[in-house]
């Protein structure tokens, strides 16, 4: 079989709901929605605030993307002409990769933190002039 006809066939077989890929995905989508409630968790407790903004839409993205996937393997599951294909997996996969790619970059580039500096108390500094107001 051709590989674009594998990829883009409209009406791949059907997969009942006690296939093991099937309940695999199904496990894997789950788990992308717990944890996206899990990062918006993690999130708000952080006390440094650039790690916040920079993981805004981590829990969104997450929830997103397990819900995408949940469709499309109910859609798998259930024979749906057009949902079913292969191809839809394929664009999920690509996007969750630039997705994480993208992310991993802004982090390394913006991430900081900043690191309390000691001020040295001059024994001095009382008897120097100070600034006229």
């Amino acid at each position: 079989m051709n590989i674009f006809t594998y990829i883009f066939w409209p009406r791949p077989p059907a997969l009942g709901y006690e296939d093991i890929k099937v309940q695999t995905f199904l496990f894997i989508c789950l788990f992308f929605i717990v944890t996206s409630f899990a990062l918006k968790h993690w999130r708000k407790k952080q006390p440094n605030p650039i790690t916040r903004k920079l993981s805004k839409s981590w829990s969104s993205a997450s929830m997103w993307f397990g819900i995408i996937g949940l469709v499309l393997t109910v859609a798998r599951a259930e024979d749906i002409s057009y949902v079913s294909m292969r191809f839809w997996w394929l664009v999920l996969g690509f996007v969750a990769a630039v997705y994480i790619f993208l992310q991993y970059k802004l982090f390394r580039s913006r991430h900081y933190e900043k690191l309390p500096s000691e001020t040295k108390q001059d024994p001095r500094e009382k008897y120097l002039p100070k600034k006229k107001r």
